[in-house]
């Protein structure tokens, strides 16, 4: 039998992960069967399941790759700028519409939650370290615990993507984000005639 090559191998799994995003923003995670992941990656269940160990893992290890992806943005740039790469490519964060359901699997799965905690972890810390290096600079509220600038930011996330997966993005978004990054960072004094 001929040995696959770590190119291939990791082709085939970009292929499911491409698949398996589209199908869980199409029918959500309950309605994404593996019938429909067969469909929406080209491949058979063996293929798909020989890469993930179940539908489980492969829901997770998209979560691991967009925060992957997220958190290196936050490192660099903040997390306001993850929000506005979502509004300005929707397309490729339309699968987090399934985070009703994610939201519920969270309140009664213990392990999935575990299992998605992980994946928020390195997002998590990336946001901390850069509100941490923004703060050290003067660059950002001093009277608002990093925490609660963390936690403020978090809901705006879960806001944008709400209002992606509902299909309700408008072109004022953008200022809103405008808004949000304003009200975290230091006020400049104003100057007086």
């Amino acid at each position: 039998m001929p040995k696959v090559s770590d190119d291939h191998l990791a082709a085939r799994r970009s292929q499911i992960l491409d698949g398996a995003r589209r199908c869980f923003a199409e029918f959500g995670y309950d309605g994404a069967t593996v019938r429909l992941l067969e469909e929406a990656t080209g491949l058979s269940r063996g293929a798909i399941f020989h890469h993930f160990r179940d539908k489980d893992a492969l829901f997770l290890a998209l979560a691991r790759e967009d925060a992957a992806r997220m958190a290196e943005v936050a490192a660099t740039q903040g997390l306001v700028q993850v929000m506005r790469d979502m509004l300005a490519h929707p397309e490729q964060f339309d699968w987090l519409g399934t985070r009703l359901e994610i939201a519920r699997r969270l309140r009664t799965d213990t392990e999935f939650r575990r299992n998605w905690e992980q994946r928020s972890e390195e997002l998590t810390a990336a946001t901390i370290a850069r509100l941490e290096q923004r703060k050290s600079e003067g660059r950002l509220r001093e009277d608002v615990p990093t925490d609660v600038l963390l936690g403020y930011l978090d809901l705006v996330l879960d806001g944008l993507i709400a209002r992606i997966a509902s299909g309700h993005v408008s072109e004022n978004l953008s200022a809103v984000l405008d808004l949000v990054e304003a009200s975290v960072r230091t006020q400049s004094p104003t100057l007086e005639n």
